[in-house]
């Protein structure tokens, strides 16, 4: 029951920040949460983006993850009605219109609630497909050079096309859950992401649209078109900086800190 619970001020819930042995407290709904335990919280930061000893109700809904995640961890409080509000209401007047958090309208933020799987799922499921056609498609292009067998080549000819085709999806929906979850703020992995998806899409298409044109580009007589493959070549570095910038956003690198050999 509510009056079994400590209640804390924003200024008690900012001292439990993980720093100098101080336990990691955050807050959501009115309720404060000891999330020590979690790996994902250690130093008081998570994911690099959010500090604790904080209320995370707003932030909560631009998360990749519902707040189902809190379960997890005891509660040890209620944060004070009036620091709650506080913490939530933005200082200043309020822009015309309903809006939701990161500046979603608020029928689609209704909408997002009734339906959560468009908030995050369309994105994280389609994402594997570009990166996969477009890795293959010079993998089997060695393999056509080696073996000089002819379904290594269309094969990818067939990765290119879906690997376009599958980019034309994936690109809209990203920048649609980076806004809807990230707010669209300015993230570096996520600028490296855009830029370097679009120059893959752009060379794709036109390694497809040549290899379409000049269907003898990679077997005529004598050797292959040198820029045609460094076309295709240079697929496979972009799709590792895709690759590895869209993990760092689902699992940021950190620099464990050592443990202490003392007792």
């Amino acid at each position: 029951m509510a009056g079994q619970w400590r209640t804390f001020t924003l200024e008690e819930l900012k001292r439990c920040n993980g720093q100098n042995g101080a336990p990691i407290y955050v807050a959501f709904e009115g309720r404060v949460i000891d999330v020590t335990a979690s790996r994902f919280w250690r130093g008081g930061v998570h994911m690099k983006r959010h500090a604790a000893g904080a209320d995370l109700s707003a932030e909560m809904p631009r998360a990749p993850h519902d707040a189902s995640v809190l379960e997890r961890f005891p509660q040890v409080g209620i944060l004070a009605p009036a620091a709650a509000e506080a913490e939530q209401q933005p200082a200043g007047p309020r822009a015309e219109g309903p809006r939701a958090p990161g500046g979603v309208p608020a029928w689609l933020e209704v909408f997002l609630q009734k339906h959560p799987f468009f908030r995050r799922h369309p994105h994280p499921m389609t994402v594997h497909f570009p990166i996969v056609f477009m890795m293959f498609a010079p993998l089997f292009i060695i393999l056509f050079l080696a073996t000089g067998f002819s379904g290594f080549e269309i094969t990818a000819l067939n990765c290119l096309a879906a690997g376009v085709l599958f980019c034309l999806v994936v690109i809209p929906t990203g920048l649609l859950t980076w806004w809807l979850n990230y707010g669209a703020a300015p993230l570096p992995p996520v600028t490296i992401k855009i830029v370097v998806s679009c120059a893959m899409l752009a060379d794709g298409l036109g390694a497809f649209i040549w290899r379409l044109a000049d269907p003898s580009v990679i077997t005529r007589p004598g050797s292959p078109s040198v820029p045609w493959l460094l076309l295709v070549f240079l697929l496979l570095p972009m799709v590792v900086i895709v690759a590895w910038f869209g993990a760092t956003l689902t699992f940021p690198l950190r620099r464990e800190k050592a443990e202490s050999a003392g007792p």
